[in-house]
């Protein structure tokens, strides 16, 4: 238990890390294509939630 939530912390501060370190490069390409980004984004969230029900599922189906 120790050990994973010590992993979990390592990952969220590389994840931190990573994310300031890109957020000084922007796109400026960005802000014409709104819609389409915006589009984008939410079918991705849309289909990793659903993939993320599904995997929850089968793992209460088969392992617990």
């Amino acid at each position: 238990m120790t050990l994973g939530l010590i992993l979990v912390i390592i990952i969220i501060i590389g994840a931190l890390l990573a994310t300031l370190l890109l957020s000084g490069k922007g796109d400026e390409e960005y802000s014409k294509s709104t819609k389409k980004n915006t589009t984008n984004l939410s079918l991705i969230y849309i289909v990793v939630i659903v993939l993320s029900f599904l995997a929850v599922g089968i793992y209460i189906r088969w392992f617990v």
